[in-house]
C-alpha cells in the first residue's frame, strides 16, 4: 500500500517519467516476493502457521545465477624442492686452495707439523691469528664439569690489550704504575655507566664489587665483568695488570663442551707457538673438571683467522718435552 501510494502521488504531481521509473523498479522486484498460497485463517504459534511459514519460504523464486565453467586446464605439476648445495661450494677459491695443502680431518698430524701446515695457510693482508678449537669430553650444564680458567702464554699474544682497574686509595697510584690504561673508582664506574668502555679487561679489587654490581647488565653480555676465576678480582692489582699485558688469557668451555683460544699470531715463529699451545694443554689438564670420568679429550684442532683446520695429536701434543 506505501509503494502504491507512492506510485498515485507521483503521477498526480505531474511527473511521468519519475512515476515510471518507480512502476518499473516495482515491476522488476516483484518476481522476489514471495506467492503465499490462500489457506484458512490459524491461530499465531501453531503448528499449521509454522507450516505456512515454511511453504510460502520455499515459493520464493529467487534469479538463478549462471553456473561458473569448470576449469580444463590441468594443475601446474608442483615445482621441486631447491636443491642444498654443498658445503665446498660455499667455500671461497682462496680457501679451497688452502684446504688441498692440509691433510683431510682424519688425519691426525704432531703438534709441529700442525703449526707448519697451518702458517702455509696464511694468505690474507692482515696478520691472522692462530687458534687452538678443542673438543672435551664435558657436560657443562653440571656445574662438577664447567671449565674455566686462565693461562699465561709465555711467548704473549701478539696484540696490546687495554686494562682497566677499579679501586681507591694506594691502588691507584699501583695501578698506573703498572700500566694499566684506565684507573679510577666512583669515577670511573659513572664514566662507565654513560656508555665508557674502551678495555679489553677490567680488573677490580673486592672492595669495588659491591660497586660493580650494578654495571652487571652493561658488563655482563661483553665479557668485561670482573670473576675471581678469570683473574680479575684481585687485591694486587699490579700483578694482575702484568700479567693481562705480558700475555694471560682466560677461556672457558661453551655449551657444547669446546674451548676456542687464541695462542698468537702468524708472524710469531714456529717455536714459540708450540710453546704458547702447550702451555694451554697443561693449563686445561691441570684445571680439568671433577665430574669428568673416562676420556677427557676428544679432539684439537689448529686454524688461522680465515684458513682450512688442521687436526692435532693430543697424544704428541701431551708428550712434547720442550728444551729450557
Amino acid at each position: 500500500m506505501a509503494a502504491f501510494g507512492c506510485l498515485q502521488h507521483a503521477s498526480v504531481s505531474g511527473h511521468p517519467h519519475t512515476s515510471s521509473c518507480r512502476a518499473s523498479r516495482l515491476h522488476s522486484a516483484s518476481h522476489l516476493q514471495p506467492r503465499f498460497v490462500a489457506r484458512p485463517a490459524v491461530k499465531a504459534g501453531s503448528r499449521s502457521s509454522k507450516c505456512c511459514i515454511v511453504q510460502a519460504a520455499a515459493t520464493l523464486e529467487l534469479p538463478t545465477l549462471p553456473a561458473e565453467e569448470e576449469s580444463t586446464q590441468t594443475p601446474a605439476p608442483a615445482s621441486a624442492p631447491p636443491q642444498i648445495q654443498s658445503a665446498s661450494r660455499k667455500k671461497s677459491r682462496r680457501y679451497r686452495d688452502m684446504a688441498g695443502r692440509v691433510p683431510d680431518k682424519l688425519t691426525l698430524s704432531g703438534p709441529t707439523e700442525a703449526i707448519s701446515l697451518a702458517l702455509g695457510t696464511a694468505s690474507l693482508k692482515f696478520t691472522e691469528t692462530c687458534e687452538v678449537h678443542i673438543k672435551l669430553n664435558i657436560d657443562p650444564k653440571y656445574t662438577d664439569q664447567q671449565l674455566r680458567a686462565t693461562v699465561n702464554l709465555p711467548k704473549g699474544t701478539g696484540k696490546e690489550l687495554r686494562v682497566a682497574v677499579l679501586c681507591q686509595g694506594d691502588n691507584v697510584a699501583i695501578a698506573k704504575e703498572a700500566g694499566a690504561d684506565h684507573v679510577g673508582s666512583d669515577d670511573l664506574i659513572q664514566e662507565m655507566s654513560g656508555g665508557m668502555l674502551d678495555f679489553d679487561k677490567l680488573v677490580a679489587t673486592p672492595d669495588m664489587m659491591p660497586k660493580v654490581a650494578k654495571l652487571g647488565r652493561l658488563l655482563g653480555p661483553r665479557g668485561l665483568m670482573p670473576n675471581p676465576k678469570a683473574g680479575t678480582v684481585t687485591a694486587d692489582v699490579a700483578a694482575a695488570v702484568r700479567d693481562f699485558k705480558g700475555g694471560k688469557v682466560e677461556y672457558r668451555a661453551d655449551k657444547a663442551g669446546n674451548v676456542h683460544v687464541g695462542f698468537g699470531k702468524t708472524d710469531f715463529k714456529p717455536e714459540d707457538l708450540l710453546i704458547n699451545l702447550k702451555a694451554v694443554q697443561e693449563s686445561i689438564d691441570s684445571n680439568r673438571p671433577t665430574g669428568v670420568k673416562g676420556q677427557f679429550w676428544k679432539n684439537v684442532t689448529l686454524c688461522t683467522t680465515m684458513g682450512p683446520p688442521v687436526r692435532v695429536n693430543y697424544s704428541a701434543l701431551r708428550d712434547t718435552s720442550l728444551a729450557a
